[in-house]
């Protein structure tokens, strides 16, 4: 396979400064993540006192360790809904691991703020969690303690919230074990998510589970309750029969669940994997940083990103010669065979032709696609739509949406207009995406929608029979892309679950090795499936 010759210099004054601003947006994205830590911290002298381990020591002691872990949209509903500070993360921490030898989703609620309090973002956060187990064919370890659904924002959550446990039965129905740890509180909604699970371990004195507590119990009814005669552990373990093992503590539950999950039996449910062998690329991935000018305006190749992601940097470039804005080829990752589709500049007629047959091959071929965001969108001016950029952009986005194989994007520049559709955005359904820290993700850029909507503003004056106001133009273009840019940063996206996390640059070829596996592992796993999910009697 044909070999990449970079044409980098790792040593250029201006690889040193795109490295320098890189490293600033990855410093930026890690201190919010440790803020994140910082803030949960400050609630381990309560939870000392109540005999609990924090939510990320619940965590820790579940997974295995020194097996890789990748964390879930880490940064959902940044500065959105109720979280003021940027601390909360949706409620939820997340994320794909190991559990006695077994990968699986766990997801913990982070009842060290805001008492795991569940937002818009959180059930956004939740119901994409859920997607990802059920494409990905991964048992799910909750680790439950929620004050349930903030109701400031009741009517934006309540409807939407029914999906959740909808999804919960559907996956049992599937074949995929679903086991929840109850470390506290789990009232009205929130009783329904173990009462849904396959598995429930609930811990003595700790765990509360009741459609309506005491206090609402009292007001609709006039019968008072304790807790534990409500819903305490012991009841739900002797008397009700809603959890099937009962926890001396925190640490014991989560002993539990790693007993269950080692006699699921799950790993020898696959056929035998022969593990694949490669050669790292002939470039360090550390260049990565310098790659991406400062400026997003400046073009680079996306082959040089390429050359230090693919084994032993080869790559089969497919119809080289007929279009050099988009680049689609062959190449493979830790030994796993990828189509790719990146960006040189806008998607052309001609490009978006040649990566709707490159897609179709791959999805012919059974080969996982990678997309590598950097793009300004679909060429527009008279000679690209003479040529058919609509038919052939349509064709394009229609082979993305119906492509069967995995389909895995990371956006490392800019995805704007319909050219993040067509490159497998969110709204495509890629099986996993994540963002560079540099990236950005608009309609369009923040200075030509203030143009536009000059331009279409002013037009209207004047039909109107008005005299513009030059000073009114000017803040209304102002004001437009000041809004629009600060909509489409990297953090704002991630913030908004347009992806599923941010990235250091340096670890991208890792990431995606390890999502192929997981990707090829769910396409040969069978599931024992039913129609109803499994049910307690």
């Amino acid at each position: 396979m044909p070999v990449i010759e970079s044409q980098i210099d790792p040593f250029s004054e201006q690889f040193a400064q795109n490295r320098a601003a890189m490293l600033v947006g990855i410093e930026h994205v890690r201190q919010l993540e440790q803020n994140l830590l910082n803030k949960a911290a400050e609630a381990k002298a309560k939870f000392d006192k109540r005999g609990q381990l924090l939510p990320r020591e619940r965590l820790n002691l579940l997974l295995d360790p020194g097996a890789p872990f990748l964390e879930l949209a880490s940064l959902a509903g940044y500065k959105l809904h109720d979280d003021k500070d940027g601390s909360s993360a949706g409620g939820l921490i997340a994320g794909i691991g190991y559990v006695s030898g077994v990968r699986v989703l766990v997801v913990a609620n982070n009842s060290a703020i805001k008492g795991g309090t569940i937002s818009p973002s959180g059930l956004k956060k939740s119901l994409r969690l859920q997607q990802i187990a059920m494409e990905n064919k991964l048992p799910v370890i909750t680790l439950a303690e929620s004050g349930g659904a903030n109701l400031n924002y009741a009517a934006e959550i309540f409807i939407e919230g029914a999906r959740s446990f909808a999804n919960q039965a559907r996956m049992s129905a599937m074949g995929l074990p679903q086991i929840t740890v109850v470390h506290g509180s789990a009232t009205a909604g929130g009783a329904y998510q173990p009462g849904l699970s396959d598995y429930v371990v609930v811990v003595r004195g700790k765990a509360k589970l009741f459609l309506a507590g005491p206090p609402l119990l009292k007001a609709a009814t006039g019968e008072v309750a304790t807790d534990e005669e409500l819903g305490g552990a012991e009841m739900h373990a002797q008397t009700a029969g809603t959890a099937e093992y009962l926890a001396e503590n925190d640490a014991d539950g989560v002993r539990l669940v790693r007993e269950i999950v080692s006699l699921l039996s799950w790993n020898e449910q696959l056929p035998w994997l022969p593990e694949p062998q490669w050669t790292e690329p002939l470039y360090p991935i550390d260049e990565l940083l310098g790659l991406i000018p400062d400026d997003p305006k400046k073009p680079y190749d996306v082959r040089e990103i390429i050359a230090r992601i693919a084994d032993a940097s080869n790559f089969l470039e497919f119809k080289g010669e007929f279009d050099q804005q988009t680049i689609c080829g062959h190449l493979k990752i830790q030994g796993r065979a990828c189509g790719f589709i990146g960006n040189n500049g806008p998607i052309t007629p001609k490009g978006a032709s040649k990566a709707a047959q490159f897609i179709q091959l791959c999805d012919q071929s059974q080969t996982p696609l990678l997309f590598f965001h950097n793009t300004t969108g679909f060429m527009v001016g008279t000679e690209s739509e003479q040529q058919g950029v609509i038919k052939h952009g349509a064709k394009m986005i229609q082979a993305v949406a119906n492509a069967r194989v995995p389909k895995l994007t990371i956006v490392v520049g800019g995805s704007y207009g319909a050219g993040n559709y067509a490159m497998c955005g969110r709204g495509l359904d890629p099986r996993f995406i994540f963002a560079w820290p540099n990236s950005r993700t608009a309609v369009m850029g923040g200075a030509q929608a203030g143009k536009v909507l000059r331009i279409v503003t002013e037009a209207k004056q004047l039909k109107d029979g008005l005299v513009p106001d030059p000073k009114m133009l000017d803040m209304l273009e102002q004001v437009t892309a000041q809004k629009l840019d600060s909509q489409s940063t990297a953090l704002y996206g991630s913030a908004s679950l347009w992806d599923d996390g941010l990235i250091d640059p340096r670890d991208t070829r890792t990431l995606l090795g390890y999502l192929l596996d997981i990707c090829h592992e769910a396409e040969v796993r069978p599931l024992q499936a039913n129609s109803f999910g499994v049910a307690r009697f």
